[in-house]
């Protein structure tokens, strides 16, 4: 049996008073050393997720409710996320690389060197409509052996946002002013780019504005964070910002207000919206995967060119 705890929404702004779900939580899986990077396959129904340290992927089937190993050895994972044809992006802490999962399971390294130097460790990861493939790059693979292998940094300590263009190899940094830059999301038009910086004191989230030749500018600070440190985030299809922190998920208006909160018993390091409806909220937590339907729904992202549905 699935067990479940009562679902907490503390509702600290009006706007968030409509805003719940079920009335308990499931926890899907516990056991693990430190759950990342959810990500939901809809042809598949079912969760992929990292859990670090132990340096797996696990996943759960919609289906039946099983849990089984998807890949061991990952390369110490971190943060994964679907391309619009269906396909596992990866971010190899251990590694120090990005990589793809084709549909026959093959695994293609998308990214490991940037101007002959090899990366940090890849931490999360989100894919634009066209095609190109936007990641964090801090250095917490590369601290110690517990969650990647310990290191050197070749950017002589330097922790910098890229963007990657699959079809041509063509890798760029797009932002190089963060200290640890981890969980990014696009706004649902994708002109928006919010990227949470886990180590400033305070931790916070920043907005960046995407130009028309895939660069990004401002960069003011979106929200900060009242309990312990942002982590992985996703998008609405209303805008509103969904954050992980160490007291559950926070959610912001597209002001920056924080209007409400998911409490959780473990801190929170990712989630993600998923399901038919894009309702099923699903979130990594500390040793544990939780999961509970609300009246919200991830964002629905441009579709390639020549995909727009009729």
């Amino acid at each position: 049996m699935v067990e479940t705890i009562p679902a907490q929404f503390q509702v600290l702004d009006e706007r968030f008073r409509y805003i719940d779900g079920d009335f308990v939580l499931e926890r899907l899986h516990t056991g693990s050393r430190k759950t990342e990077g959810p990500a939901y396959f809809p042809a598949g129904r079912h969760l992929v997720w990292s859990d670090i340290p132990n340096d797996r992927l696990l996943r759960w089937d919609e289906t039946t409710g099983a849990v089984g190993v998807f890949r061991h050895s990952s390369g110490h994972a971190n943060g994964n996320t679907i391309d619009r044809q269906g396909r596992l992006i990866t971010c190899e802490q251990g590694n120090r690389r990005v990589t793809r999962t084709e549909h026959d399971g093959t695994v293609t390294v998308l990214a490991d060197r940037y101007q002959g130097k090899r990366l940090n460790s890849p931490n999360d990861v989100v894919v634009r409509a066209d095609g190109t493939i936007w990641f964090t790059d801090p250095s917490y693979g590369i601290f110690s052996d517990y969650e990647g292998d310990k290191g050197d940094s070749e950017f002589g300590g330097a922790c910098y946002v890229f963007r990657l263009d699959p079809a041509t190899g063509d890798l760029r940094v797009v932002a190089d002013d963060f200290c640890r830059p981890n969980g990014l999301a696009f706004a649902p038009d994708e002109q928006r780019l919010y990227i949470a910086d886990t180590r400033q004191e305070p931790s916070h989230i920043r907005v960046f504005d995407v130009t028309a030749e895939g660069a990004l500018t401002g960069g003011k600070i979106f929200a900060e964070c009242d309990n312990g440190r942002f982590d992985g985030l996703r998008v609405d299809d209303a805008g509103r910002v969904w954050a992980a922190a160490w007291d559950g998920v926070h959610c912001f208006d597209t002001d920056g207000t924080l209007i409400g909160k998911l409490l959780l018993p473990e801190s929170v390091a990712n989630l993600t919206f998923g399901g038919p409806k894009r309702n099923h909220l699903f979130i990594t937590a500390g040793t544990s995967v939780y999961t509970l339907r609300v009246t919200v729904n991830g964002a629905r992202y441009p579709q390639p060119a020549g995909t727009e549905r009729s």
